[in-house]
């Protein structure tokens, strides 16, 4: 194998496994040694830099980060990294002065369509360089689906006002209450570059026999956690039908649960552990008594008399064909009526874009999705962007946000003059942690506590009011013992092989067997042949050459704990541990090209 060229950005971002998830690659481990420092202020900007709504995400953020958690090889469960995010945000300081402060205006003017997480995202990063954003939504006020899908028993509607205004406050301007019903009227107003970030926001229908009939008594999901939201709907039945197995069939059965449903079932296609649904929303689910029944198709609505009595499913089981792909089938049990007095039908969102006219240079693939391109987010129409569920579909908080700073992006160079196809690389700062010959700067102990539990409201007070938080946060104590969970991954262990002597004392002390000194070989070869056997590909190899005797160092990224015991125990200082500080390139002067900068 070559010697590991570490030098390459990406080489250690991927190291750093949850901030290699995350969307916006938010430096996670960073901003944990702040919480645990009591640095929260500190450890809010950073996430603000990358996340822009750290108090909104760290209630709730889908968490892509914490599957891919290194604490994964000590223990079962990840650090809650999603929770700690919130504690940055619970115990800051006033952090106003700390926002960018905006450029004199460019006279370039750009329209945002939709006020939610994706536009705030562009405006937070064009704003401050000048540019006049003005931003559109049918709301009156921001946040999109942050505030009106979301329920304020988990998002409370000051922590949105909060984190909208300080990107509001930076100087853009907000039009609530403005929906745009024509883009080639917008197209017309002379915008420089026009971001789409409208959302998905038609929840999908269910036309089975009874639907026409029983309308009075069935919703669709998303239109009325809407309804919810801005006070238009205030009870529900006793006995209420969830239809689906997402999060918003989740929201939809807890918010109905405090607006009277005594009885609240959700009834699902698949079987549970495959629904779509986050694993912790179910349990919340499950916590206030709410059942989730499982391989029940709905067949049709019941009703007399124009009055919905019930739904009636057919049982279903799972069989899977030689490709191992599922299908479900009858299951032969004769169908089910389930009774209720109301349902409300939670079994997917899709995009609607009536306001965008056929001629207006944008292309629509078959699925009537526009054709957005994946790096750079433009539309057939070199002035029109979009991000978030409208580009590709219902996602999550995080991907529109990371899909606001690639448009950013994107729309910053082409009004710049440049060629919006070439993404600049991330800047990584590089820094020894060594302190002493047996200290380092950061706390490297191996903490063998199992992740701390997230204090909640007490069930019957939390039912009785639907803007009364269920979670309630970590306390500066337990935000602390979990912090100290934290493997810190972006402290690397960095090896220089002319000082090395072979004595193997960073193998014997290594806790993971990952250091081996062996000969080179072809990759598949290599991995059988370490002190730990590696047979898999997920992670990379760290090869090093040079050793005195030809044999390379090979380290195993995918088992090592950045312990830091392999330097300690170095008697030539071979071993270093250094930190990756791996910073995203988003819109701003470190974007342009090395040609331009130079003019």
């Amino acid at each position: 194998m070559k010697p590991t060229d570490i030098s390459a950005p990406d080489y250690f971002h991927k190291v750093v496994d949850c901030q290699w998830a995350c969307p916006a690659h938010t430096p996670v481990p960073e901003y944990i040694r702040l919480i645990a420092e009591g640095r929260y202020s500190d450890a809010y900007m950073i996430n603000w830099k990358s996340n822009v709504f750290p108090g909104i995400l760290g209630r709730t953020c889908d968490r892509p980060c914490e599957p891919a958690c290194r604490r994964g090889r000590v223990e079962e469960t990840p650090v809650a990294i999603c929770r700690l995010k919130r504690v940055a945000a619970d115990f800051k300081d006033d952090v106003k002065h700390r926002m960018p402060k905006p450029l004199t205006k460019n006279g370039k003017r750009i329209a945002l369509v939709g006020g939610g997480p994706a536009s705030l995202t562009v405006a937070r990063d064009l704003a401050p360089l000048g540019y006049h954003c003005t931003v559109f939504d049918a709301d009156p006020k921001a946040g999109g689906m942050m505030r009106s899908q979301i329920p304020k028993f988990r998002l409370p509607d000051q922590v949105i006002d909060e984190e909208t205004d300080y990107v509001l406050d930076l100087g853009v301007e907000f039009k609530g209450g403005h929906r745009i019903d024509s883009l080639k009227k917008l197209l017309g107003e002379d915008y420089d570059a026009i971001f789409v970030g409208s959302g998905a926001p038609r929840g999908r229908e269910l036309d089975i026999p009874g639907r026409k009939e029983a309308a009075a008594n069935i919703y669709v999901g998303i239109e009325w956690l809407a309804s919810v939201s801005f006070g238009h709907v205030e009870k529900i039945g006793k006995r209420v039908i969830v239809l689906g197995g997402g999060n918003t069939a989740m929201d939809c059965c807890r918010t109905a649960r405090r607006l009277g449903g005594e009885q609240v079932k959700v009834v699902v296609r698949s079987g549970f552990e495959e629904m779509k649904a986050s694993p912790w929303e179910k349990e919340d689910a499950l916590h206030e008594d709410i059942p989730i029944l499982n391989y029940m198709v709905p067949v049709a609505f019941t009703h007399e008399n124009g009055k919905l009595t019930g739904v009636t499913f057919q049982k279903v089981k799972a069989e899977f064909d030689a490709k191992g792909r599922r299908n479900l089938v009858p299951s032969g049990e004769p169908d089910e009526t389930v009774p209720c007095d109301d349902v409300l039908v939670a079994v997917g969102q899709e995009n609607a874009f009536p306001w965008i006219e056929r001629d207006c240079g944008i292309e629509f693939d078959k699925w009537n999705m526009p054709q957005v391109d994946q790096t750079t987010f433009a539309s057939t129409n070199p002035k029109v962007f979009f991000g978030g569920d409208a580009a590709f579909g219902p996602k999550n908080i995080i991907w529109a946000v990371a899909h606001g700073h690639d448009a950013a992006l994107s729309i910053h160079k082409m009004l710049s003059g440049e060629d919006i196809k070439e993404r600049p690389l991330p800047e990584v700062h590089i820094s020894s942690q060594k302190m002493g010959i047996h200290e380092w700067s950061y706390d490297n102990d191996v903490s063998v506590d199992h992740r701390y539990k997230v204090p909640h409201r007490d069930k019957v007070i939390a039912l009785k009011d639907i803007r009364t938080e269920v979670e309630l946060g970590y306390d500066v104590k337990l935000a602390l013992g979990e912090a100290q969970r934290c493997l810190n991954c972006d402290i690397q262990t960095v090896f220089s092989a002319p000082a090395c002597i072979e004595c193997d004392a960073c193998v014997d002390i290594c806790p993971m067997d990952c250091i081996s000194f062996t000969d080179n070989g072809e990759e598949d070869d290599l991995r059988q042949r370490l002190k730990a056997p590696s047979p898999h590909h997920d992670q990379a190899l760290y090869v090093a050459d040079g050793l005195k005797t030809g044999r390379v160092m090979v380290k195993d990224e995918d088992v090592c704990l950045h312990c830091g015991l392999c330097a300690e125990r170095c008697p030539t200082g071979a071993w270093d541990m250094k930190k990756y500080l791996i910073d995203m390139t988003h819109a701003g002067t470190s974007c342009q090209s090395k040609a331009r900068s130079a003019a």
